[in-house]
Order: C-alpha cells, then structure tokens, then sequence
C-alpha cells in the first residue's frame, strides 16, 4: 500500500509539473517592465529665414496626443534643429539646392516639457544649422527647462525603478558633426560597439536612438545595404542596429528618413526603423506618406532588458503641421505593412490597431 500510494504522488506530480510547464508565461507586472514612448522628428516651427511660428505661439502642441505617453518613465523625441533666439547660419549659401536651416525659439523647451517629454535627441543633420553656437544653445535651453540632452557623449541616465537606464544618440557624419562631442557615427560601426559595450557596464538599461537611412516617400523600406541620400552616406541602419543589440543594447529607436519604417525583433530586442515626422510645423514635407505618423510606447523587461509589448498609437499632421490622432490607424497599418514586408519571421506581431507583441507574448 506505502508504495502504491508513493508511485500515485509520482504520478500525480508528474502530470502537475506538465500541465504547469504548458500553460503560457505569465504576463509580467508593472514593478518588472519600464515603459518607453519615443516619437520622431519635432521641429515646431522656425524663426529662420522668415518667422513661421504655430498658433499661439506653439502653446499646446502637443495637446492631442500626449495621453499616448502618460505614465511612462521615459518619452523621447528627436529635435529637428537647434533652439537658439539669434546666431548666423551659413549652412545655405546662394543657389544651394535641397538645403533648409531652422531656428526654434528657445522657450520653446517649455512646450516639451510641459508636453511630458524627458528625453531629446539633439544630434542630426540639422543641429548645426546655426553652429556650434546653436547646439550649446539648445543644450541650454533643454537643461534648464529640466529635460535631458541626447548625442554622442551628452548620454541621458534615468533611474527608473531602482536601475539606471542610458539613452546615447547617434547619427550619420556631415561635415559639421566631425569632431564634435555630440557626435557618434552609426558608420563607424565598431566604434558604437565600444560606446554601447561602455555604457552597459555601467547601467543596467541601454537604449541607442539614431538618425540616419534616405529620406521621403520612396524612403519607407529598410533595404539592409548603406543608403546614400543627396551623396551623403546614411549608413547601413540594419547593420548598426544589429551591431549595437549585439553588443547589450536594449531598445533602438530610429528617425530621419521623414517617413516611418518598419519594426523588428532581434535577440529579443525591439528595433522601430524610423517613426517618421512627428511634429514639423511649416518647415518639413507632410504630403501624403510624410505625414502619417506613430507614437511608439515599449515595455522593456527590467532585469534581462526584453520586449514586452508595446503599442503604435496613430496620429496625422494636418493643415501646416497641427498634430491629431488618426482613427483610420494609418500609421500602424503602415508599420504592420513594412515590418512584414522587410522582416519577415523576426517574430514581431504588429496588428491593424497598433499593438506590438513578440512572438509567444500577450498583449
């Protein structure tokens, strides 16, 4: 009788450790995971060459749509030029095609801020437009407002939940980046694995945000060789941001093509392409595909730094660049179209209505 009943428990053990080894992972909890929104380029208005500034001098810009960030621990943007009440720009000589400077107001830093953003990359190829007088003014600028610089050794630590979370920027080189400290190349790939490698050793969460890849309405795929634009190399971005999740990097986000890209996973890592033109009141293209956009939200596993899940919340820019959230879900069609189409098998699912699992996860 003893070893009857031994042998039941054994039994009955057995089939309990299998049925618990077949139910799905559970879902992790708000204490385990950080959440991220990150949008793409802002540029809200320019006061070069002539004033073009939004209505009500850009107060509540962002009004529409800054309840798809509420609650994150981390929003970034890209700024799409300097924040600089003056200065000279001799980025346009006479006659020089395909070529546009910006200017924003520096008390425009209060609109981010007050906006909900913590975080924004300042290094692109149009940080320079007004010198190197433009960039320290935008790093003031953003500073005092209380917000967080990102490009090349100006790298944005976080603490979130007890760990420490960096956000470095990176770009692709024009003349004027060259040798300067806001600047890390995405076509010097062995040194960002040095970059990132450094910055893991010393945070628990990284997250790289670079600019590069072609631009415009025939710039939405990701082609996975170097893309050349106006004959400036603007890198081979797959290639970068493999090479930065191989060497510990959590989260990659991109921007500078104008238009979105599609999303991937790699190494159980996200990597959103390009989230297209955010906000660029007056001075950037919004026609057609370049004004479709999407505000990324990601939750990021605190201990191991996976993917979660994550959403696409759409939004347009209508009239000369207001910014309202789009129930047609264009943005996240558009996503979902391109990440299938350039990643196939990555095991990103990306849903008509913005939601991103990995493949394997819950919603």
């Amino acid at each position: 009788m003893r070893n009857a009943a031994r042998t039941l428990k054994l039994a009955l053990g057995l089939v309990l450790a299998l049925w618990a080894a077949a139910l799905p992972p559970l879902p992790a909890k708000a204490a385990d995971t950080m959440s991220v929104a990150a949008v793409g380029d802002i540029m809200m208005g320019t006061t070069f060459p002539e004033p073009f500034l939004p209505p009500g001098d850009g107060a509540g810009l962002f009004d529409a749509v800054r309840d798809a960030w509420e609650g994150c621990d981390l929003v970034f943007g890209n700024l799409e030029g300097p924040m600089i009440d003056g200065g000279r720009s001799d980025k346009c000589g006479e006659g020089k095609p395909n070529c546009y400077a910006f200017r924003m107001p520096e008390r425009y830093a209060g609109h981010l801020k007050r906006a909900g953003f913590t975080a924004l990359g300042i290094i692109n190829n149009h940080a320079y437009d007004f010198g190197a007088e433009g960039v320290a003014s935008t790093v003031r600028a953003l500073k005092s407002a209380g917000l967080s610089p990102v490009g090349g050794s100006e790298t944005a630590v976080f603490s979130v939940k007890g760990k420490k979370v960096a956000v470095a920027g990176f770009c692709f080189p024009t003349h004027s980046t060259y040798g300067s400290r806001y600047f890390y190349s995405i076509t010097d790939i062995p040194a960002a694995r040095r970059v990132v490698r450094e910055l893991c050793r010393d945070n628990d969460i990284v997250i790289v945000s670079f600019h590069g890849g072609a631009e415009g309405k025939d710039a939405t795929h990701v082609t996975g060789d170097t893309e050349i634009y106006l004959g400036e190399d603007r890198g081979n971005v797959r290639a970068f941001a493999h090479a930065v999740v191989d060497a510990g990097a959590d989260l990659v986000i991109g921007h500078g093509p104008h238009v979105l890209r599609g999303a991937e996973i790699y190494k159980g890592r996200l990597i959103a392409y390009s989230l297209g033109n955010f906000l660029t009141y007056g001075g950037i293209s919004i026609r057609g595909v370049n004004g479709v956009t999407a505000i990324l939200t990601a939750r990021l596993d605190l201990e191991t730094g996976a993917f979660v899940s994550g959403r696409l919340v759409s939004a347009r820019q209508v009239e000369r660049g207001v910014l309202r959230k789009d129930p047609e879900n264009a943005g996240a069609l558009l996503v979902r179209d391109l990440s299938r189409a350039d990643f196939p098998g990555s095991g990103l699912d990306v849903s008509g209505d913005g939601d991103l699992v990995p493949e394997g996860g819950e919603k």
